[in-house]
């Protein structure tokens, strides 16, 4: 958003604010005219409480408390012009005009406070999503990389879903998992999966050992309970879908090893590709109970294509009539420039289909293998090139 748009913006949040404020003084002002003019059998004061309850609703207490003063003067004006400030009636309405006013300002103090603590909530929860799902660099090697992360509700940064990338000596390795349920536990699995991941990519030399070491972390994380105590239900069955990936920079081609996560899909020329693994590993936290032995598949990735790696809060989402999203059909429902426009299609794509709200986390990461052209372009070294993808890394 640029200086001006933010100044719009403001001056109409102040507009705003200012009819707020101005709507209860000019109800006060209503019920004391008509009050005031009104038979003598006719009492109009009791209205004048909506003007500090309406009040608390929006403002602090101070303004909260302020309203109800002029309330209760407002009254005080009407019992003198039709009676006087000893009569039985206006003297009960101005009681408890006083007390009704003192109970809305206390909502207004407990309303602000609350406010105030998810505000700081909020801000924990966003430093700890940038912690830990750090923000993926836009190139890597011959690689153009883009991501999006959409959490299920607007207030929580954090879930399940994660992606991380890691560049090592000959290319990039990627991950993209999901941990099973919401919450504090599943962000823990998610936590101990990417801290994991990016200690031991530049480490192991074969990928399937990369991801047999992820797979004796997360069951350590869940039978890790000490002096006898009792795992809970949810650790006990604790798991993670993760696609891990190998792809090098010098062949055109990428290995991948799938434990029960929705396959990657390949836009190559034109057409959509779901990369279909022939031997899949069951979800990390499981593989103990089954003991496959892990094994990376190699697929053809070219120059030009993009590979779009996504977790199931995408394929799962449901329109009004309970329909998924068909991820395949949408993307090959017409041709990309790029891993940032096919992203920014599905993202929109999505939210329309959801009717703007998911019912899960939903993590997408876009990678496209550039020509040689675009790597390397006329005045402009590899050096430079990976000078660049260092400061770019680190932003």
């Amino acid at each position: 958003m640029n200086s001006q748009r933010f100044l719009r913006s403001l001056h109409a949040t102040r507009r705003h604010s200012t009819a707020l404020v101005a709507m209860p003084f000019t109800l006060i002002a209503a019920v004391t005219v008509m009050d005031i003019s009104a038979p003598p059998d006719v009492h109009l004061g009791p209205f004048l409480v909506a003007a500090p309850a309406v009040t608390s609703s929006f403002a602090g207490p101070r303004m909260t408390a302020f309203v109800g003063a002029v309330a209760v003067l407002a009254q005080s004006v009407v019992a003198i012009a039709r009676t006087s400030l000893n009569d039985l009636n206006h003297t009960y309405q101005i009681i408890a005009l006083c007390l009704i006013s003192a109970f809305v300002t206390l909502f207004a103090h407990l309303r602000e406070r609350h406010e105030r603590e998810m505000t700081q909530l909020r801000s924990v929860a966003e430093a700890a999503q940038h912690v830990l799902m750090q923000p993926l660099p836009r190139r890597s090697g011959p690689l153009r990389i883009a991501s999006v992360y959409l959490a299920a509700e607007a207030e929580a940064q954090l879930g399940g879903d994660l992606y991380a990338l890691v560049r090592t000596a000959d290319g990039t390795r990627v991950i993209v998992g999901d941990a099973r349920g919401k919450g504090l536990d599943a962000i823990g699995e998610a936590a101990g999966v990417l801290g994991a991941f990016r200690a031991l990519a530049h480490r192991e030399a074969r990928l399937p050992e990369l991801v047999g070491h992820l797979e004796d972390g997360v069951t350590v994380d869940r039978h890790g309970t000490t002096d006898g105590e009792e795992e809970d239900d949810y650790t006990a069955e604790a798991f993670v879908t993760a696609a891990v990936l190998d792809i090098p920079d010098a062949a055109s081609e990428l290995r991948l090893v799938s434990c029960g996560h929705p396959p990657p899909l390949l836009i190559r020329a034109g057409e959509v590709l779901s990369l279909e693994v022939r031997e899949p590993a069951p979800p990390l936290g499981l593989a103990q109970l089954l003991a496959p032995a892990f094994t990376a598949e190699t697929f053809t990735f070219g120059a030009g294509e993009v590979l779009l790696l996504y977790t199931d809060g995408v394929i799962e989402a449901r329109d009004r009539s309970g329909c998924f999203y068909p991820l395949l059909e949408r993307v090959a429902s017409r041709s990309w420039d790029g891993a940032e426009s096919l992203l920014e299609y599905v993202r929109a794509d999505l939210l329309r289909h959801a009717g703007g709200r998911l019912g899960d986390d939903a993590a997408m990461v876009a990678i496209e293998r550039l020509p040689d052209a675009a790597l390397c372009p006329r005045g402009w070294s590899r050096r430079q090139g990976a000078a660049e993808e260092e400061v770019e890394a680190h932003r």
